[in-house]
């Protein structure tokens, strides 16, 4: 007996097919171009979920240096005033803190000062 499995791959169309929902061109109603694009936005998608966590550290870095530098230190020093000092707090919680409480981050970066070596010049 012949079994010609047609709701199998209607199935499986309609599946790519609703995910190409609001393609432009035949991306959004031919299989099998629909197929390449659905294949395309996975793998740009799943690099941009690897980009998007270096973006925001660097964001975070970008802001704990602008907040750092008012206060006369620099990102580095004060990174490394906080690992002398045993002070372990990630990048996002600085930078939070050094937007809503900056009371509470000038006396982190006074605790990193004090631990942060001094520049020697050659």
């Amino acid at each position: 007996m012949r079994v010609k499995g047609g709701t199998t791959t209607r199935a499986r169309h309609k599946k790519v097919l609703k995910s190409t929902k609001g393609y432009r061109g035949r991306q959004k109603n031919t299989f099998r171009v629909a197929k390449q694009a659905n294949m395309k936005a996975g793998l740009h998608a799943y690099r941009g979920r690897k980009l998007k966590k270096r973006t925001y550290r660097a964001l975070w870095i970008q802001r704990l240096n602008a907040a750092v530098r008012a206060t006369g230190l620099t990102y580095s020093r004060f990174i490394d005033g906080l690992t002398k000092s045993k002070i372990a707090v990630n990048r996002k919680n600085l930078s939070e803190l050094a937007i809503n409480k900056p009371e509470v981050f000038a006396k982190i970066v006074n605790v990193a000062k004090e631990k942060a070596s001094s520049p020697t010049r050659k």
